[in-house]
């Protein structure tokens, strides 16, 4: 029996993905941090849980079952942070995100048997990391101070949803 852990994202489509991709790279080139770059950028919609890899067919039927809504606009505006340790490209807020959120965590509960999300007491705050894990305290308050004045904008259609399994990276598995 092997567990392996997945995720449940909007993986943000071009051109706002190499755009992001590229600061994360920046931040490894100018100042070694890495973490970010261990997925793509992405808005996380369920956090990582462990799930059984021979029964993965069942996860992306249920998946396939789960109904949002499309075809509206998801907004990208600067920057914000979490102190002490991520930086991150901000979401502005959207009733719609937000509603595809809650029902996957409902549909995740009741259909998967995955209670991992509600554990998360700071709620759902949409955002598109740029550095965290190896981001250490001295390096982050310069960093801020530097993203603070920076401006990034980027705006683009609800795409679809994707479920990303970490192998040495997080990568792409399935969409639905």
């Amino acid at each position: 029996m092997t567990f392996k852990k997945y995720f449940i994202a909007i993986v943000i489509p071009e051109p706002s993905f190499g755009e992001i991709e590229g600061m994360k790279t920046d931040l490894f080139k100018s100042h070694g941090l890495k973490g970010a770059l261990r997925s793509p950028a992405h808005i996380t919609l369920h956090r990582p849980f462990e799930w059984r890899e021979e029964k993965e067919n069942v996860l992306t039927e249920k998946l396939k079952q789960f109904q949002y809504p499309k075809d509206f606009e998801i907004n990208l505006c600067n920057f914000a942070f979490f102190e002490p340790r991520v930086i991150y490209v901000d979401v502005l807020q959207n009733a719609q995100l937000n509603n595809i959120h809650n029902d996957l965590s409902q549909f995740a509960k009741r259909e998967l048997k995955l209670f991992n999300e509600a554990e998360d007491l700071r709620g759902f705050h949409p955002h598109v990391t740029i550095a965290f894990r190896d981001l250490k305290k001295q390096s982050f308050y310069a960093l801020k101070e530097m993203f603070a004045q920076k401006k990034y904008s980027g705006q683009f259609t609800m795409p679809e949803i994707s479920l990303l399994k970490l192998h040495k990276t997080w990568e792409k598995h399935f969409q639905f």
